[in-house]
């Protein structure tokens, strides 16, 4: 009797040992094999201020290294200089630790007929002769800065009413008067704020004119953005007085 108690269970033993080796065998071997994990690609930020609708000037270098003033205002310990490579970054560091970068894009008037349309109704013809102490030229070219951020503003307010859901806030701060080396310029920016509380994102730039090259520059902290950004808020808001004081002093024109 013991004898076929052993081959029925010895049977049955035969018939489960293929399910047993197919559900328990791979985790216990050495050579498991999971599913790699979906890699995710940063996109750059559907912002026209990081993705202008013109093709900004072509340039070799960094045009960081150029134009940066010889005094630097920085937070203590903080230090600013050109990245490397021909990228237009700037890089503001701590410690060896990269915090945030301040991009700039340099955009050549005849390719972009939005901003002429500007020139145009401020009364400064394309391609004449500019005369940067005329108070008459500096009030001609700040409106058509403030046209220029206007038109941002509308863009950008479009873009974000479809992408907040109404879950963020979008909020654009008055455009003010501000020096970008020795041309008169426009600061300008905005921020999205959670509903729940919390800021999602904050942008903060400068547009100036030279008489024949748009430049802007920009920053900001957003978790969307590739580059010209901060990676935490607070770091940013800490270097945001500095950014003023460094955009004044830019060697702009050039």
């Amino acid at each position: 009797m013991l004898r076929v108690y052993h081959l029925l269970l010895g049977a049955i033993l035969l018939v489960l040992m293929p399910l047993g080796v197919k559900f328990f065998l791979p985790y216990f071997s050495a050579t498991k094999v999971e599913k790699p994990n979906p890699v995710v690609t940063p996109t750059q930020s559907n912002s026209p201020q990081a993705s202008p609708s013109t093709t900004p000037e072509s340039v070799e270098e960094n045009i960081w290294k150029r134009i940066l003033g010889s005094e630097i205002p920085t937070p203590n310990g903080w230090q600013v200089a050109a990245c490397q490579g021909n990228a237009p970054l700037l890089c503001i560091a701590s410690k060896g630790e990269i915090l945030g970068t301040v991009e700039i894009g340099v955009y050549p008037v005849n390719n972009n007929p939005d901003f002429q349309k500007n020139l145009t109704v401020a009364g400064i013809p394309l391609n004449s002769q500019v005369d940067y102490q005329s108070p008459k030229y500096q009030t001609q070219l700040l409106k058509a800065l403030r046209a220029w951020v206007a038109n941002f503003y509308a863009t950008l307010a479009k873009d974000r009413q479809s992408s907040y859901a109404n879950k963020i806030v979008f909020s654009p701060y008055p455009p003010q008067q501000a020096s970008v080396g020795k041309l008169q310029g426009i600061r300008y920016g905005f921020i999205g704020l959670k509903v729940e509380g919390g800021v999602q994102e904050q942008h903060i730039g400068y547009v100036a004119f030279d008489g024949t090259r748009l430049y802007v520059i920009s920053t900001a902290f957003d978790p969307s953005s590739v580059t010209g950004k901060f990676e935490k808020l607070e770091n940013l808001a800490v270097f945001q007085p500095y950014l003023d004081t460094l955009a004044a002093n830019l060697n702009l024109p050039r």
